[in-house]
């Protein structure tokens, strides 16, 4: 049995999850930390060092796995998908960080569990309950208030959960094993993302490959392994609670980034805001006890 696989009792999955949704929470202070480097080409080395430590961990725990990936070209493809909209929600996330709208990404992964709803039932043909219906429901009338009051679609929140929902869907539908899985969807990404670091560092002197201050280099470098070990993390949480535990634990990771955005960074909260997240609060609320009373989305045969 590969370490992927070990089993591990329930505390120890509490333990990881938590974990694994206090960092993603905490992720802001990261990619703030490199704020002087634009945006992509933040992603770029983010794909690029993401993949050299899933590569060494994969062929040091999971390497037939692997490589049986590899062979197939089909599969391949569909993981070259998976790993394009990955990226995308990786690059809009340190894009939202870095043009302070934590806020506003954080409201995208409290919308996540509501679109991951309506992408069940949209391409799973899942059948809904009729708490879960007003979840989503609940959760259109706020981000509609906020696009009327405040005059702004929340872009980048939909964004974030759509482009995370629809990975999660990739995901189900692939059922792999989840680490040689990411292996090889940032491996289908990586030559693109290195190539545009070494474009950009020879046709730009303002953007080098490495940015001339150790500690930001060393934070791109370390953004891989940033990356790889919440996703080990949340792998092996999956793997030991239920999966309406780990709905719950989840939204330790955008209160996180609401507390930060508002007391750390300083960003407005205002009531077009307020009004909009309690619509969505709302709606999970709906959403979790649809899940307690065991009305969960039934897969239609």
């Amino acid at each position: 049995m590969t370490s992927d696989h070990k089993k591990i009792s329930y505390n120890q999955g509490i333990f990881y999850a938590l974990c694994c949704y206090i960092l993603w929470g905490l992720f802001p202070i990261f990619w703030k930390a490199v704020t002087g480097v634009p945006p992509v080409n933040v992603l770029a080395h983010r794909i690029v060092w993401s993949f050299v430590f899933l590569l060494v961990w994969v062929l040091l725990t999971n390497r037939q796995t692997f490589f049986s990936y590899v062979k197939q070209p089909k599969l391949l493809l569909r993981l070259g998908l998976a790993g394009c909209v990955v990226s995308i929600n990786w690059g809009i996330y340190i894009y939202a960080v870095e043009s302070n709208h934590i806020i506003e990404a954080g409201l995208g992964y409290y919308i996540n569990p509501l679109i991951n709803v309506f992408l069940g039932y949209v391409f799973l043909k899942e059948r809904l309950a009729t708490m879960q219906k007003v979840a989503v429901v609940l959760a259109l009338v706020g981000v509609t208030y906020f696009t009327i009051s405040y005059g702004k679609f929340p872009w980048i929140s939909f964004a974030l959960a759509f482009s995370f929902g629809l990975y999660g869907l990739l995901k189900k539908k692939a059922n792999l094993e989840s680490m040689p899985a990411l292996t090889v969807e940032t491996m289908m990404v990586f030559p693109f993302a290195l190539a545009y670091l070494f474009y950009t560092a020879h046709s730009s002197a303002a953007t080098p490959f490495f940015p001339s201050s150790t500690i930001t280099s060393s934070l791109l470098i370390i953004s891989g392994l940033v990356t790889a070990i919440p996703l080990f993390w949340f792998g092996k949480a999956a793997q030991a609670i239920p999966l309406s535990t780990m709905g719950f634990i989840q939204y330790l990771c955008p209160t996180l980034q609401l507390l930060l955005g508002v007391f750390v960074y300083d960003e407005t909260f205002g009531i077009e805001y307020l009004i909009c997240f309690a619509f969505v609060w709302a709606g999970l609320a709906f959403y979790t006890i649809s899940i307690l009373k065991g009305k969960k989305v039934t897969i239609a045969k």
